[in-house]
């Protein structure tokens, strides 16, 4: 069916799991696709892993594409990465998509005592074997990060699914051109997707441009602003999120932010983020003004939203509905 913000030549994508049990999706994923949603795209932090809940999807719910968003290529080896993306191809022919990232080092060195070094370097040796590995070649690599040997699936898929780079800063979004199948950002209002959009497509890209965009379908703006401020305190404060920031022109707004964060004033920094920082990064308003913020991200660029809703005086899934107009 439809929705207000889908159509057969337009993709709608959302975020998943949501609060509930991964068991008691099945009726969620069927009642998304009703409401006309096309994608649903997983998120790996402290949560969920990446694959687990696209392969509920891809089981159950045969109307959804699936994409990770995303799968580190800190915390994977090339090969295990290379054959769950390839499980998951096989699980969901054609629908599904491989987001891969650098992750942060809280997550790659705290969490899983992996060296984080060379994210760039990372990425790009991750690329190189996870595609050529996907499109059932034999694969040997000597790069700066990785050196491989004769990596080949047993299981390959009947068709290669196409992998996206999450890119924070030029660096990251010209290799995403270069050696990915599309490009991945978050946190960025429309006026700097253009950025984002110009950047990758000089750099030679052509393909998907996928955006998480956070969400809150509540007519409450200064319920949403206080509840959200903590949170963008806390991202844009991450050293790759600040750079990206900063790429885009954001650091006169965000380094009082900065300031605070860093001296350990939690509170101060997050009351220090400026509401007009925070309408622009986050869609909120009834679903109506949801709806509209939604295709100025389209036009400014963005090929699959996929909105991520945040449960602030809202239940995320109701929300969710709401927003696609059910």
């Amino acid at each position: 069916m439809e929705s207000e913000l889908s159509s057969p030549a337009q993709r709608l994508g959302v975020t998943v799991p949501f609060d509930a049990p991964l068991e008691a999706h099945r009726g969620l994923y069927r009642a998304l696709a009703d409401a006309g949603y096309t994608d649903v795209w997983s998120i790996e932090s402290a949560g969920t892993d990446a694959f687990t809940p696209l392969v509920l999807a891809a089981a159950w719910e045969p109307r959804l594409n699936v994409g990770t968003g995303v799968a580190s290529v800190f915390t994977r080896g090339p090969g295990l990465l290379a054959q769950t993306a390839a499980a998951l191809a096989e699980a969901a022919p054609g629908r599904a998509t491989i987001g891969v990232g650098v992750s942060s080092a809280v997550f790659v060195e705290r969490w899983n005592s992996v060296p984080y070094v060379k994210p760039y370097q990372r990425a790009r040796d991750v690329l190189r074997v996870l595609r050529s590995a996907l499109a059932g070649e034999r694969t040997d690599l000597d790069g700066e990060t990785l050196q491989v040997r004769g990596i080949r699936l047993g299981r390959k898929p009947a068709a290669a699914p196409p992998v996206v780079l999450a890119a924070l800063r030029e660096g990251m979004i010209r290799l995403a051109a270069r050696h990915a199948d599309g490009v991945m950002t978050n946190w960025v209002s429309p006026a700097d997707v253009r950025q984002v959009v110009q950047t990758y497509r000089d750099a030679g890209g052509s393909g998907t441009v996928v955006d998480r965009i956070m969400v809150c379908p509540n007519p409450d703006a200064e319920l949403v602003r206080t509840s959200v401020k903590p949170l963008i305190a806390r991202y844009l404060s991450v050293p790759g999120y600040a750079e990206f920031q900063r790429w885009l022109g954001h650091a006169d707004q965000l380094e009082p932010v900065w300031r605070a964060w860093h001296d350990g004033r939690r509170d101060e920094a997050a009351a220090a983020v400026p509401d007009e920082l925070v309408d622009g990064l986050v869609v909120h308003g009834t679903p109506e003004q949801c709806r509209e913020g939604l295709r100025q991200y389209r036009e400014a660029g963005v090929t699959l939203p996929v909105v991520s809703i945040m449960p602030f005086g809202v239940d995320a899934f109701e929300g969710a509905l709401a927003l696609a107009g059910r």
